[in-house]
């Protein structure tokens, strides 16, 4: 027996249990001297923070594109900022735009990589299961480019998706360029992807919980304190790119009362189950899109062909539609108009990205279930007045706690929603409704609109925080 494998035999650093046990320790990968952080901590934290200095202007980068495809193909004029497309002029030709660009998504998941098609957290959760956290190098710029190829020609989804993916994949490439584990490699794959969320919008703390809950699937400092220094160094270089400006623009909230509490509870559980429909329905459509007698390079234009119809009744619904959510925020968008602009949003997302375009579903399911909460406080306030319930609130919680069903990152929507916001007095309401949200979701649902592809594949998606799991060695 090698002095290698008797020193690595001791589970303390005192004497090894037993000689003969060092080969089996090893090879089971056990963690035998368990340190908070060590000095390889101190070189995947300086990678994160690397990392996270690339991918701030990668996203910048990304939204840039997304404005100047969206000024082309809307505009036909040549410009870098977002814009809605909801301002067109293109007449009956706005069905035709949609169209084209998700024949060139189809085209390029054809002939370029499969995994641009979806939304990209699921495939980044996938690496991570079952590759050592490795993604294809080919996903780092392809990804970006479907997506803003998708959203920027009328594609109702967010930008934060294909970002995250990004992120993801451009820490899995450095960790496998690098010497490392693949543990350390999953470690910069999250670091990446909360670095693109930080960096879209502006809020650190949610996108570390987001990476925690979603893709490392632990919580111990070797893996959370490079993520957050990734997160960071972001939210520290992104004013110099995106400007200081709040993402949404809210008024000040008053405090809950307890009436209004168990409001925004009640509000939560009617989120809960409407985000069980939310991933029943997508993967309903998706199973349809399996049926079809034609190649899946052809789908994606045929959920474009459905964007494009309801995009002439109802522009708004296209594109990345952050002013959607300002103005359901605003507590001034109400009624039937806004129960028939999610109806329409809910159809054209949840079908374009059922049938296998690239984009994300943060936004979507921010709009939607923002405007679903408004709804529900309006009608609680009609039939129950004494709960006083503020309806900017109310929106607020139901885009939370709509996102906490739907994907289970209970922590990330609170603080999600009170980053955005950056009101103390939002977090009780936000923690009563996507408390009692997630809930309902767990009992109704065993999986989520995350994981349902993965545990239909076979595979198993931890559901709990883990102390540690297994790390397979670096290989030379």
């Amino acid at each position: 027996m090698s002095d290698h494998e008797i020193k690595n035999a001791s589970t303390t650093p005192g004497l090894p249990i037993s000689l003969g046990l060092g080969p089996v320790l090893e090879k089971a990968d056990v963690e035998r001297h368990p340190r908070a952080l060590d000095r390889r901590s101190l070189l995947v934290g300086a990678l994160c923070i690397g990392l996270a200095l690339i991918m701030t202007p990668i996203a910048r980068g990304l939204m840039a594109l997304i404005g100047l495809i969206t000024n082309l193909a809307f505009y036909q004029r040549v410009g870098f900022d977002l814009v809605s497309p909801a301002g067109h002029h293109l007449g009956l030709f706005v069905i035709a735009v949609p169209v084209i660009g998700s024949l060139i998504v189809g085209l390029m998941a054809r002939f370029g990589a499969k995994a641009i098609r979806g939304h990209g957290i699921p495939e980044a959760m996938e690496q991570i299961l079952t590759n050592d956290s490795r993604i294809p190098v080919r996903m780092t710029f392809l990804k970006p480019l479907s997506a803003a190829i998708a959203i920027g020609t009328g594609g109702p989804f967010g930008a934060e998706g294909p970002i995250i993916a990004t992120g993801g994949a451009l820490g899995s490439l450095l960790g496998q360029v690098i010497h490392v584990t693949a543990h350390e490699r999953k470690t910069l794959l999250a670091a990446g992807a909360a670095a693109g969320m930080t960096a879209i919008f502006g809020t650190p703390f949610s996108a570390i919980l987001l990476a925690i809950e979603l893709l490392v699937f632990e919580f111990r400092p070797r893996s959370f304190i490079p993520i957050a220094l990734a997160a960071l160094s972001a939210i520290m270089l992104r004013p110099f790119l995106f400007g200081t400006d709040l993402l949404f623009h809210i008024a000040t909230f008053a405090p809950a009362s307890p009436a209004a509490l168990i409001g925004y509870a009640a509000l939560g559980v009617i989120m809960g189950l409407f985000a069980v429909i939310i991933a029943k329905s997508t993967y309903l459509i998706e199973d349809l899109f399996e049926r079809l007698p034609i190649h899946w390079m052809w789908w994606p234009a045929i959920g474009g062909l459905v964007v494009g119809l309801v995009g002439l009744w109802e522009p708004r619904v296209m594109g990345v539609g952050y002013d959607n959510i300002d103005r359901i925020l605003s507590g001034n968008f109400l009624g039937i108009a806004l129960l028939t602009f999610c109806l329409l949003k809910f159809i054209a997302w949840s079908i374009a990205l059922g049938s296998g375009t690239s984009g994300g579903t943060l936004a979507p399911i921010f709009t939607i279930g923002g405007g679903l909460g408004v709804l529900t406080a309006q009608v609680f306030e009609a039939a129950l007045p004494s709960l006083d319930l503020d309806l900017r609130m109310a929106g607020l919680v139901g885009m939370a706690a709509c996102f906490a069903g739907a994907s289970r990152a209970l922590f990330a929507s609170v603080l999600f929603a009170l980053e955005v916001t950056q009101q103390f007095n939002t977090l009780l309401p936000l923690l009563a409704g996507c408390a009692t949200s997630f809930m309902v979701s767990a009992f109704v649902m065993k999986t989520t609109i995350m994981t349902e592809k993965l545990v239909r594949r076979g595979h198993h998606v931890p559901s709990e925080y883990m102390a540690h799991g297994p790390q397979t060695p670096a290989k030379p």
